[in-house]
């Protein structure tokens, strides 16, 4: 007999309604205690997230594997990161490096070409950053005419394309705009290169206007 179920007994003496009595109450002591397993038991935890993942909250650090600017030896920064207050706020989602028209766009570090084509006008090229944790991260490069196609496998210095001169630009003159993501979060691109390779470039801001965003 269990405090689930007490038989329903008739004709029974006094001393056996007596314990019947007592055993209800022991039973109804022991489940005001919550003792014995809870509601929760058995449940199934939840798994925890594979090393190097990074959420959209909190995208994770960005590694300095990059090996090379993507124009030029030293360009100048025309305009910096300016990570936006909002999903949709005003601001600078990438840098702008000034180059001459038909510049050579080259990887920053070794990964796969994710997208080779043309964004409203404008042509574009992606690549998948190797050991980058997951979602990987992945930088962009526009205006760029493609010389890869998608699913290509790049090293650091790969030609990526050359900048396209004839592209609309925000820049007083030709500039390569070069973004950095990890899915749908935007990162510092020049946080991709190590010490040696930012040591001192120059950099000469534009004021901001609403063409800049």
């Amino acid at each position: 007999m269990t405090c689930e179920r007490l038989p329903r007994v008739r004709g029974v003496t006094n001393v056996a309604v007596w314990v019947l009595v007592l055993l209800a109450l022991a039973c109804g002591s022991v489940r005001a205690a919550g003792v014995g397993p809870g509601p929760s038991a058995g449940r199934a935890r939840a798994p925890e997230p594979p090393p190097g993942a990074a959420s959209a909250a909190d995208p994770g650090p960005v590694p300095a594997v990059g090996g090379a600017w993507p124009v030029g030896a030293r360009p100048w920064v025309v305009r910096g990161w300016e990570p936006p207050a909002s999903e949709y706020g005003a601001g600078h989602r990438g840098v702008d490096l000034a180059a001459p028209p038909g510049s050579p766009v080259r990887a920053v570090a070794p990964g796969r070409v994710s997208f080779a084509g043309r964004v409203a006008g404008r042509g574009v090229v992606s690549v998948e950053l190797s050991r980058t944790g997951d979602p990987p991260l992945r930088t962009t490069y526009e205006p760029v005419r493609p010389a890869v196609k998608k699913g290509a496998r790049v090293t650091t210095g790969t030609l990526l394309g050359t900048l396209d001169p004839t592209a609309p630009s925000h820049c007083p003159t030709t500039c390569l705009h070069w973004g950095l993501l990890r899915a749908d979060t935007y990162l510092n691109p020049l946080a991709l290169l190590p010490p040696w390779l930012l040591g001192g470039a120059p950099s000469r801001l534009l004021p901001l206007t609403a063409e800049h965003l």
